[in-house]
């Protein structure tokens, strides 16, 4: 008669301890932890949604941590700048505004004056060149001064930035006199300004409204964001010359890095550096190609200068833009010639 009741009890009892089981536990140190807990990583960039770097490299990553990590890791997505603006998403990484961030270097120019001198031409012919020549010389300290105020996880590069333009070819420099021209960076600027046109800072995601509107005639820029930013639409010329290349980053908050728990920051470690910057160009050299053949398609006109550094044109504002951009970074007191060498050697090391 009384088994009933003793039945009950441990039921209670068993219920008891598995309703703990999901609950904190004391540790070592006091604090509280449980296996369960996941911390959650806000990160923004500017690429669409749709871009291919969002969905082929982003949104994978992201994947691949919350699975290496049994989910104790969740990276949540806002592309298009949805938490901080193109130009201040690096700063936002550092403050903590955000926990992880994805910027184009020359969204803030003057503030990575050694790193945006691989983006100078006759460095790279395409994104998976750059993007090693960018992490060879983080990883080998280099560069690394320029990032002592967040944690670093990976650098990639964009493919060679042609010209495209909406009512003009540009065969040679003298066509450019009197254009105005989107420039990406302080490099890209110098040597448009060489050519002869104005150079005009836009946030990639400006850049469609202002062609419409007129208040540019074309841009340098890669051919895979031609067309994950519809640029495609709009331009019909295309001058495919390796203009410069542009550096990119992908940044986490320090503290907030500095905080997680070894085995966390591992899984963190292991989805970094190299092998992402490798992932980024493979997957922006398909698209090049992809979008290069899309606008043969479409019928658009390109003119191909496949090596300005010896064409009797081009050579000259190139090597005038180069000229100037290091001559600025040694102004400030920095070893830009040094770097520079650095660069090239990094960059044949790392050519495909």
């Amino acid at each position: 008669m009384k088994l009933a009741p003793l039945l009950s009890i441990g039921a209670l009892a068993a219920a008891s301890l598995l309703g703990c089981s999901n609950q904190s536990a004391d540790t070592t140190d006091g604090s509280s932890a449980t296996s369960q807990e996941t911390t959650v990583l806000r990160f923004s960039h500017f690429w669409p949604a749709t871009s291919s770097i969002s969905t082929e490299v982003f949104e994978p990553w992201a994947k691949k941590i919350e699975a290496d990590s049994d989910g104790r890791l969740k990276i949540e997505l806002y592309p298009s700048a949805g938490l901080a603006k193109a130009d201040v998403t690096y700063e936002s990484a550092a403050k903590g505004t955000i926990d992880i961030g994805s910027q184009a270097h020359g969204y803030t120019n003057g503030r990575f004056p050694l790193t945006q001198i691989t983006e100078l031409p006759g460095l790279s012919n395409s994104a998976s060149q750059m993007g090693c020549m960018l992490q060879t010389l983080y990883d080998d300290g280099t560069l690394a001064s320029e990032y002592e105020d967040s944690h670093l996880l990976f650098m990639y590069g964009g493919g060679p930035g042609a010209l495209h333009t909406t009512d003009k070819l540009i065969r040679t420099p003298a066509d450019m006199k009197g254009m105005r021209i989107r420039r990406p960076s302080a490099v890209a600027g110098d040597i448009i300004e060489s050519a002869g046109a104005s150079p005009v800072g836009l946030p990639a995601n400006d850049m469609y409204t202002s062609l419409q509107r007129g208040v540019v005639d074309g841009l340098s820029f890669p051919w895979e964001a031609v067309t994950a930013f519809k640029i495609d639409e709009i331009t019909k010329y295309h001058t495919n010359i390796p203009f410069y290349s542009s550096a990119l980053m992908v940044t986490m908050n320090k503290d907030k890095y500095d905080t997680l728990p070894d085995d966390l920051k591992k899984v963190l470690d292991e989805n970094s550096g190299m092998a992402l910057a490798s992932k980024v160009g493979e997957v922006f050299d398909k698209h090049d190609q992809m979008a290069i053949q899309a606008a043969k398609d479409k019928g658009d006109e390109i003119i191909e200068i496949p090596d300005p550094l010896n064409d009797p044109d081009w050579k000259g504002p190139l090597e005038k833009g180069t000229q100037k951009y290091l001559s600025d970074v040694k102004a400030l007191g920095l070893d830009a010639d040094g770097v520079y060498e650095k660069a090239k050697a990094a960059s044949a090391a790392c050519k495909v």
